[in-house]
């Protein structure tokens, strides 16, 4: 019936059928009468079909017996046999008689044939509507035999089985499970091996499996077996006589029951949930694997639903009964809890839901925006107050206030956790821990947790953990940087930050002690004594005087500007200042921090640039900044840079803090207004996984940034640096010219590079790249904020022409110089040690008549140079023939 109606009280649908023609192992099948499922319509029996059928086979034989095969169901008559052949096309219908020792079965065509492969008894070919169809021999008794039972667990079976034929591997094996004891029908598998194992089933209890091959011919097979029982647990005594025992023991675990669907349709396969799943979390990352078994039985997929994240996605099917099955979530928010449903697909179907309630991983806190309130409270301790952390990502296990002299990035102070306040004595380093505060102690802590505040007193000479929170030294200034952790892990009772879930505050502004009371006291009787003698040697020199300068001698007073130091005299300078751990260097440091610090910065202030700024504390002083046209862009003239004295020019350098996504197409606005041909990048996009500046350059492809066209002709990889060579042109206009990005690769963050002439090598390579641009064309410098490693270049840049044009040097004057331009150039104490140690190799290699030295990188630059330039370039852009 092709509607689908009762055939013989069968539901059957024609179109779906591989119907069978029973032929003679002689008999040639000519062409029929085409046959479409819509011929045979509406018969309310199994006769009335076979009639049917009958009258379109040429209206030839008396058909006696009739086997039809429908839906794997066998109907027969008495005697002889008709078979229908369906090709995609149209039907080839056969008749004969007296078949009946055949036994002929078909299934769709291998190789090239597009019609069904005919199967009888006797193995001959058989022709076919010009078409050649394989025939293949089968036995009359049944294709499987020798069921076994390889293994019998509690509630598994595994079953092995041998086929009667040399093509059993092409065979799908249904196996059919029955409880042997009630005859009632459990479940239904298929294998494509001649093996299977059968899950899920009730220990100590008996089934019938029968195992048989579909659509091929032959009695099924069976085997009955009981599971093994399930042994009983926790066996005690509860009494012991003379002569009796009396045990005590606990059942065994009782078998989830088996999912009952109610109606189900015949023949159609319902998919079957699976059983559990595990949901867990991964370390850090805002997603939940999820993990479970294969569920028996036949599947397209799996649905995956998170209901409060409204998140449907599906999972790739499973064919291996038990395998496990892995799928990642999307990004999840962290510390958060989701409902999570599997539901398994098949054949349109969805089984029944599986559902758990999953929580995903912690992660470091969110980094507070607030800098903490320092104040002094005596001459050798501080106080510090701060606000709880955001919770968002964790509940928060404890603080550890760190105190530094410097403003510090968040890896730098992440790397200073296990440093302690007497490394900071020994000036081993220039932050430290000085006392741990665990969030149970908050409530108990004094003047903590109102209104979330929090306040620590700094310098009280407690030991917290490992950690003392020793006294401060008074006249000297200090930040403080509170760091916070939704996981705290301690080693020998220091911080492990590595294996910590931590994220640190804004530093404070520098907090100056005031002088020890004693001491004041000392200084007055001390001054009033000098008072007397002054005035005492002030009237003996007014009576000596013979001579009345009447000139006006006033002379204003001006800070310290300049150490300048004849290049002869500079080694004996140098090993003192770098005697006891760089004693005088530090002390020079110290002295340059006050540089330009009260210059205002209102432009970076202001609420719309803010997002503008890389680090909230490194902001460009209005005097010295960079201004854009804002004719086409509507956001006003601001960037974060600054123009940077040279040796022969105020306006020699342009110091940048590297791109945010939001700044790149200003920054290269500012390249093209500014007419600037070298870029010198000196830090990497992501160092420590932390994005230190976006990537503002495209790789193959021309990319625009605003109205500004970038194309990169050349790149060339080096060890220590790559070079980089772009067309920069304006949309609208014919004009374009070239610029050069000088990469070094070797320096890090709050560092030095590893040698003074890997620095000076790469100083030189620009230098001698500039000398054929423009005069009026500054070279644009940043790192990721644009004050420490890109103030130590440009200082390098000036001492080295300062000693060749005047054979004296001046470190001190050239970093306080850069300061009043930028705040914080030449960020830290190492980098300004660093500076003087390039003069000190520099003044040696002269010496000993090596003067190459600088000016050498012969593997490096042979490469480079070996690189042809395209057509737009020339000496004016360093390339040398």
């Amino acid at each position: 019936s092709p509607s689908g109606e009762a055939v013989g009280g069968v539901e059957v649908a024609l179109g779906w059928l591989w119907p069978l023609c029973c032929l003679s192992d002689d008999h040639e099948v000519g062409e029929g009468t085409a046959l479409h499922t819509d011929t045979i319509v509406g018969p309310t029996t199994l006769r009335e079909a076979a009639r049917a059928v009958k009258r379109l086979c040429h209206g030839s034989s008396s058909v006696g017996q009739l086997l039809l095969l429908i839906l794997g169901l066998t109907f027969s008559t008495s005697k002889n046999v008709l078979f229908v052949v369906r090709s995609d096309v149209r039907c080839t219908i056969a008749c004969t008689e007296d078949c009946s020792s055949e036994n002929v079965t078909a299934e769709p065509a291998t190789s090239s044939n597009d019609g069904l492969s005919v199967n009888s008894a006797s193995g001959n070919r058989i022709s076919a509507g010009g078409r050649v169809i394989r025939a293949a021999s089968l036995s009359g008794s049944s294709l499987i035999f020798n069921v076994t039972a390889e293994s019998i667990g509690v509630s598994s079976v595994k079953l092995k089985w041998e086929v009667n034929d040399s093509a059993s591997a092409s065979y799908t094996y249904r196996i059919d499970v029955v409880n042997g004891t009630d005859d009632t029908p459990v479940m239904n598998l298929t294998s494509s091996k001649t093996e299977a194992e059968i899950t899920n089933l009730i220990p100590g209890t008996l089934y019938k499996f029968t195992v048989f091959a579909d659509n091929t011919p032959g009695e099924a097979v069976s085997i009955e077996l009981y599971t093994k029982p399930s042994p009983v647990h926790n066996v005690t005594a509860e009494s012991i006589g003379v002569s009796s025992v009396k045990l005590k023991w606990e059942r065994s675990k009782v078998m989830t029951p088996l999912e009952t669907r109610h109606p189900l349709s015949p023949g159609v396969r319902v998919p079957v949930s699976v059983n559990s799943f595990q949901c867990e979390p991964v370390a850090k990352q805002p997603f939940l694997m999820l993990k479970w078994k294969c569920p028996f039985g036949n599947n397209s997929g799996f649905k995956i639903e998170i209901s409060n994240a409204s998140i449907s996605q599906s999972a790739p099917r499973c064919t291996v009964e038990g395998f496990e099955q892995t799928f990642q979530t999307p990004s999840l928010h962290f510390f958060s809890t989701y409902n999570v449903t599997i539901i398994t697909l098949s054949n349109g179907s969805r089984s029944s839901p599986v559902d758990k309630l999953c929580h995903t991983s912690i992660t470091d806190p969110p980094p507070p925006t607030e800098v903490p309130s320092v104040k002094a409270i005596s001459h050798s301790s501080l106080s510090v107050e701060f606000s709880d952390f955001d919770s968002l990502n964790g509940l928060l296990e404890a603080y550890a206030i760190m105190i530094t002299t410097e403003d510090q990035s968040s890896e730098s102070l992440k790397s200073k956790l296990n440093n302690t306040y007497k490394d900071f004595r020994k000036k081993t380093t220039t932050a430290y821990v000085t006392y741990v505060l665990k969030t149970e102690q908050a409530e108990s802590h004094s003047s903590s947790s109102q209104n979330g505040k929090n306040i620590v007193n700094v310098g009280k000479g407690n030991t917290v953990y490992g950690y003392e929170n020793g006294p401060l030294i008074p006249l000297h200034s200090y930040r403080a940087c509170v760091a916070g952790f939704t996981n705290i892990t301690f080693v020998a009772n220091m911080i492990e930050g590595e294996d910590s879930y931590v994220s640190f505050s804004p530093c404070s502004e520098l907090v100056l002690l005031p002088q020890d009371p004693g001491v004041v006291a000392g200084v007055v009787i001390g001054c009033l004594l000098a008072i007397f003698a002054v005035v005492a040697i002030g009237g003996f020199i007014f009576w000596r005087r013979r001579r009345k300068d009447k000139r006006n001698t006033d002379v204003s007073f001006s800070p310290i500007k300049s150490k300048m130091i004849k290049v002869e005299n500079f080694e004996s300078y140098f090993k003192k200042q770098q005697a006891d751990s760089n004693c005088g260097f530090a002390e020079e440091y110290e002295e340059l921090k006050s540089a330009g610090v009260h210059q205002p910065k209102f432009a970076a202030e202001l609420p719309e640039n803010r997002g503008k700024n890389r680090y909230n504390n490194v902001l460009p002083y209005d005097i010295s900044r960079v201004k854009l046209s804002n004719q086409n862009s509507g956001t006003g003239d601001y960037i974060n840079a600054n123009y940077m004295p040279g040796y022969n020019s105020k306006k020699a350098f342009i110091a940048a803090q590297g791109p945010l996504p939001n700044t790149i197409e200003d920054f290269w606005q500012m390249i093209w207004e500014k007419n600037i041909y070298s870029i010198v990048m000196l830090t990497k996009c992501v160092e420590q996984a932390r994005t230190k500046c976006e990537q503002y350059w495209p790789d193959k492809q021309p990319k625009s940034y605003g109205d500004i066209i970038v194309t990169m002709v050349s790149e060339v990889v080096l060890p220590e640096w790559t070079i980089r060579d772009f067309t920069v042109e304006k949309s609208n206009t014919p004009e374009s010219h070239m610029v050069r990005q000088f990469h070094f690769t070797s320096w890090p963050d709050h560092g030095v590079p590893e040698t003074t002439d890997l620095l000076i090598s790469f100083r030189h390579l620009v230098h001698e790249y500039n000398s054929q641009n423009p005069m009026d064309s500054p070279t644009l410098v940043h790192c990721s904020a644009g004050v420490g490693r890109t103030g130590t270049f440009i200082a390098i840049d000036r001492l080295i022409q300062q000693m060749e044009m005047e054979s004296s040097v001046d470190v001190y004057g050239v970093v306080y110089d850069l300061r009043m331009h930028r705040p914080l150039m030449v960020q830290t104490e190492d980098q300004y040690v660093f500076l003087n140690q390039c003069v000190m190799d520099i003044i040696k290699s002269q010496r000993e008549r090596q003067t190459d030295l600088i000016y050498q990188n012969v593997t490096a630059m042979a490469i480079y140079e070996n690189i042809t330039p395209g057509p737009a370039f020339g000496k004016a852009n360093g390339y040398h023939a």
